[in-house]
């Protein structure tokens, strides 16, 4: 294995079991992961911190990386680079719409004192700034603070999350690990596969890659993709880069935020469907019966009653590839709550550990420099999605395989200290490009991969929101 990526060989264990069940995809036995790594160059230190969130960043995009140079069967094809890395992670900040930066979180989400601590809120999204409001029985900012002063952490945490608003008392290690819900995120792989055995289904035939274009092997799958905010759709906006048609649907009820749209869009068509009516729910059948990939990205449990519980799609469907995420995994008491990257942060110990003194002296947590937890999943997702593809090309069967925000900060956490004592710390120059799109013109960041040597990129501009039929071209 690469020395590059000493760190995170977990990263590369769990994507084994998608190409050794249930028939080895390479001749000669198990593919060698370790040998696909892809090398990387640069510092390791641009981010600085307590915790290697570069490792994890180069881990899960080089996770990404090796799964294309298997299915590939060509070696070393696609790599990447510390700064092609890490201006991807940060695609939000580079991001410029006709010159301006995009909209960062909204007034009412961010860290606000408690009677004994911190919590952490997340209001970006109307509905749950309202049930924000609902849960504290305030109607301003002013008032959401004063109520939390009269609370202590974990009695605002549980009424923020009773009426399903978002949000995280600030924990230290310790008391995340003690706590029912770290007990439960502790254990488990970053990826959790679920691969039927059986026959081959022939309905599909195998996965060929295209010879016109090797930058894109994976033109002509198509991808459904049911995800919204960050991880999701980072992930389907790199599978759209290597060429599948992708399709998102979003629920017309809750439109999602228009500059986090933009920043993840490239490279897809965007739909509204509306599960919840007749007409919706036949759409969404009529989709899903030529689809190769489906990933989903909404709370754990919440779009079963549509017939989208992975379980389900595979039994129906058992050459599919099926990958879905959410923010508290599959046990534990959270498991059914809503979440976000930096109220995982919160609740794991991340803000706690990041936390810093003022100029008075006085304590206030932090944050990672980047939302880490949603890109490494979304490229988690990513390369569990194409080992499913290379499954079903050699195997004819697909499978599902589940990731979770909560799980990879437990993979941040397991990788060794970093010791940045006396290092300069400096990002790599960034690799930015220019694109005409309906919303302007955008300055954005690259895909964080290389093919044969040169930069990825994407073909097509954000679609306008919604300006799509639920339905392949």
């Amino acid at each position: 294995m690469s020395k590059a990526f000493d760190g995170v060989p977990q990263l590369f264990r769990n994507l084994e079991p998608a190409f050794v069940a249930p028939a080895p995809v390479l001749s000669g036995g198990e593919p060698a992961l370790g040998d696909a790594l892809p090398p990387w160059s640069g510092p390791r230190t641009w981010w600085g911190g307590p915790l290697d969130v570069e490792g994890l960043a180069l881990g899960a995009v080089g996770a990404v990386a090796a799964v294309l140079n298997l299915l590939a069967g060509a070696p070393g094809r696609f790599t990447t680079t510390a700064a092609l890395t890490a201006v991807a992670f940060d695609s939000s900040g580079h991001l410029r719409i006709n010159g301006r930066k995009i909209q960062g979180f909204a007034p009412l989400s961010g860290f606000r004192r408690t009677q004994d601590g911190w919590i952490r809120l997340h209001a970006n999204y109307p509905h749950h700034e309202q049930r924000l409001m609902q849960a504290l029985g305030a109607s301003t900012a002013d008032s959401v603070a004063a109520v939390l002063r009269t609370m202590t952490s974990l009695e605002a945490e549980a009424a923020i999350q009773s009426q399903g608003g978002a949000a995280a008392a600030v924990r230290s290690r310790s008391e995340w690990l003690e706590s029912g819900m770290g007990q439960a995120a502790a254990a488990g792989p970053w990826i959790d596969w679920a691969l039927p055995e059986g026959k081959t289904t022939g309905t599909e035939g195998p996965l060929r890659l295209p010879a016109e274009d090797p930058r894109r092997p994976l033109k002509g799958v198509r991808v459904l993709d049911l995800t919204r905010v960050i991880a999701g759709p980072v992930s389907t906006r790199l599978l759209g880069a290597l060429g599948a048609d992708v399709l998102r649907i979003d629920p017309p009820q809750l439109p999602e935020i228009t500059d986090q749209f933009v920043d993840t869009g490239f490279d897809k068509r965007s739909a509204e469907a509306d599960l919840t009516t007749a007409v919706g729910r036949h759409q969404l059948e009529q989709v899903l019966e030529s689809a190769d990939v489906v990933i989903t990205g909404y709370r754990r449990g919440s779009l079963d009653r549509f017939g989208l519980e992975p379980a389900a799609l595979l039994a129906s469907r058992p050459e599919l590839a099926v990958v879905s995420l959410d923010a508290w995994g599959s046990m534990g008491p959270w498991s059914g709550l809503r979440g976000f990257d930096s109220i995982v942060q919160a609740a794991t110990g991340i803000a706690h550990l990041y936390g810093t003194e003022n100029h008075d002296g006085e304590w206030r947590p932090g944050a990672l420099p980047v939302q880490a937890l949603d890109h490494a999943t979304g490229y988690g997702v990513a390369a569990a999605a194409i080992a499913l593809l290379a499954r079903r090309r050699q195997a004819g069967l697909g499978g599902g395989a589940r990731l979770s925000l909560v799980r990879t900060a437990e993979e941040l956490f397991a990788l060794p200290a970093v010791d940045s004592a006396g290092m300069a710390s400096s990002l790599p120059q960034p690799e930015l490009a220019t694109m005409a799109s309906t919303y302007g013109e955008l300055r954005y960041a690259l895909p964080p991969l290389l093919v044969a040597g040169r930069p990825l990129d994407y073909t097509a501009p954000p679609a306008r929101y919604g300006s799509s039929a639920p339905a392949w071209i």
